[in-house]
């Protein structure tokens, strides 16, 4: 989950410790005073009854680790994201304190806080099938006579690999959040568990010297074998079960993470350690990392502001381009503007939310205006032009051509565009007078200037002139519906030439930057510069580009055959 769409919280749902009231009535005037829905429930209780799916939620723990690891096995399934807030004493997991509570959640709504994935795994035994954030423990279970076997053997196999067998009181397998709790009590390694996709097998109270804890990917395939009865459990117990002499148990990562919302008042992992553990290789540093000295007073330039206007634009697409892939091929609700062509479905204003959203935290000053008419007026030269869902008519079709398009202009000029395509991942990005990127690889038009050679895109043709004029004469014609996604095919070398019969500022703005950055040119169909108006929003445009070399061949034989017809026309009368 990206951080920005956070700023689309519609909901806070809080589980707490039961001595954590005043916490969660605090918790609760912040959300009210925000228009924010809250609800909590108590630890243990069922979040069913208060969670509505499709909502842009946040999960909200008050307590300690075990309080944040109910909320893991309540959130996680949903994809909720967690933000724990400490009330405990000896806690890992959660890591702001209650004093930063309001702090933390508005650095959240701004969408400035990280979100963080957390390896959980899988266990399946008879009668169990559990998902946990920390381990799974197998254990021997103690004798009722004291003179009877008091451990167990277990037998590993990883990936049908068989590894070997544990005499001891059992095996932990871990993931790196659970590397701190009881296998490190087993001397095994601590793993920094953000965006870390590993599993450990760490042996306790082993018989054997020359036994280590094993690393292996999340994606491996454990089996463990008890050779006599066991004790099975997860995450400390939270589900259990008992093992049969030469029962297995399978574990793997699971396939759903958690993610954890990290703040910048959070404490970080190694300041835990240190708290708790007595991190020794932490004595005598000066807390904080370094930061490079503030110039006052100085300006940003032009380079300075474009250049990061990017940064949050490519931030922003890739959140926005979540919930369209959430809500694709099955929206709900449609409404049609005047346009029946132009669908504006749930998707539209989700993305558009987001998008608006991060600029307005970012770019205060900034201007804002977009196709679905949300205008906002800025105090400098800068405006940001929107398209939050570019390819409606595909994408309540299940048709994966669509794209989210922004534009940053400069008195009125186009200067920075991004597009994304969500359902490929593809990011195009370029600023005016630089380079043109896909996905951070540095692309270009192509250098054909045969149009017999040559593969055209088109948009709307309404009567297939352009189709009758080109087909024949090039290598054919394609259609995908999205004017953005056009602009950055051409600019990718996907395409030698593009046609659009009707453009708004809001579908050509972004891939005019891109298109230009790698080298195409760009003009009306008779040739004439394409004059960019970011006012227009009624009249239709015309817009032709190609990679270059193939531009003078295109518009000649479009206005040649754009001639003739008008003759036969007029032979006919």
């Amino acid at each position: 989950m990206h951080r920005r769409r956070l700023v689309t919280t519609e909901e806070i749902i809080a589980i707490a410790s039961p001595d954590s009231e005043a916490q969660l009535d605090r918790l609760g005037d912040w959300a009210g005073e925000r228009d924010i829905a809250f609800e909590s429930v108590e630890v243990g209780e069922d979040i069913a009854e208060v969670y509505e799916h499709g909502r842009d939620t946040l999960g909200v723990t008050l307590g300690g680790d075990g309080t944040f690891l109910e909320g893991v096995r309540a959130f996680a399934p949903r994809e909720v994201p967690l933000l724990g807030i400490n009330t405990g004493t000896l806690a890992f997991l959660p890591r702001v304190r209650p004093e930063d509570m309001e702090d933390a959640l508005a650095e959240v709504l701004r969408g400035q806080a990280e979100v963080k994935t957390r390896q959980q795994l899988q266990a399946r035994a008879d009668g169990l099938d559990a998902v946990g954030i920390n381990d799974v423990m197998i254990q021997h279970i103690p004798p009722d006579d004291p003179v009877e076997r008091k451990i167990t053997r277990l037998k590993a196999f990883v990936d049908g690999d068989y590894v070997g067998e544990y005499d001891g009181t059992g095996l932990a397998i871990a993931t790196p959040t659970g590397s701190t709790g009881i296998s490190l009590s087993a001397n095994g390694p601590i793993h920094s568990p953000d965006d870390n996709t590993t599993l450990e097998l760490v042996p306790l109270h082993t018989h054997s010297v020359g036994v280590r804890p094993l690393v292996v990917g999340a994606s491996a395939d454990i089996r463990v074998v008890s050779e006599n009865e066991a004790s099975l459990l997860v995450d400390g117990g939270r589900s259990h079960t008992l093992l049969d002499p030469g029962e297995a148990v399978a574990i793997s990562g699971a396939s759903t993470p958690m993610h954890i919302v990290r703040t910048s008042l959070d404490d970080t992992f190694y300041t835990a350690l240190a708290a708790k553990l007595g991190w020794g290789i932490r004595e005598g540093r000066v807390e904080g990392a370094p930061r490079a000295p503030e110039v006052p007073g100085e300006e940003p330039t032009f380079e300075d502001v474009v250049g990061r206007a990017g940064d949050v634009a490519a931030e922003a697409v890739r959140a926005a381009g979540e919930p369209l892939r959430e809500i694709h091929g099955r929206v709900e609700s449609i409404e049609y503007k005047g346009d029946k062509s132009d669908v504006v479905t749930e998707a539209d204003y989700k993305s558009e939310q987001i998008i608006a959203a991060v600029i307005e935290n970012e770019f205060p000053n900034h201007g804002i205006r977009s196709e679905e008419k949300v205008s906002r007026e800025g105090s400098s030269t800068y405006t940001w032009l929107l398209d939050p869902l570019d390819g409606t008519g595909n994408y309540v079709n299940g048709n994966p051509n669509y794209s989210v398009s922004v534009a940053l202009l400069d008195n009125g000029e186009p200067v920075m565009g991004v597009v994304y395509a969500p359902e490929f991942d593809d990011l195009f990005r370029a600023i005016a007078g630089g380079k043109a990127y896909l996905n951070d690889q540095v692309v270009s038009t192509t250098d054909r200037d045969d149009l017999a050679e040559s593969m055209l895109l088109s948009g709307y043709d309404p009567d297939g002139a352009f189709l009758t004029h080109c087909y024949g004469a090039t290598r054919g014609i394609r259609r995908f519906g999205s004017a953005a996604l056009h602009l950055c095919y051409l600019a990718s070398g996907s395409a030698d030439a593009i046609w659009e019969y009707d453009t708004y500022p809001w579908d050509v703005a972004a891939g005019i930057v891109i298109a230009r950055a790698a080298g195409a040119r760009i003009s009306g169909v008779n040739g004439k510069a394409y004059a960019f108006d970011p006012d227009n929003d009624d009249d239709r445009k015309e817009l032709l580009a190609t990679n270059g070399p193939l531009h003078d061949a295109l518009i000649e034989h479009v206005s040649s055959q754009s001639e003739l017809q008008q003759a036969e026309v007029a032979d006919d009368d």
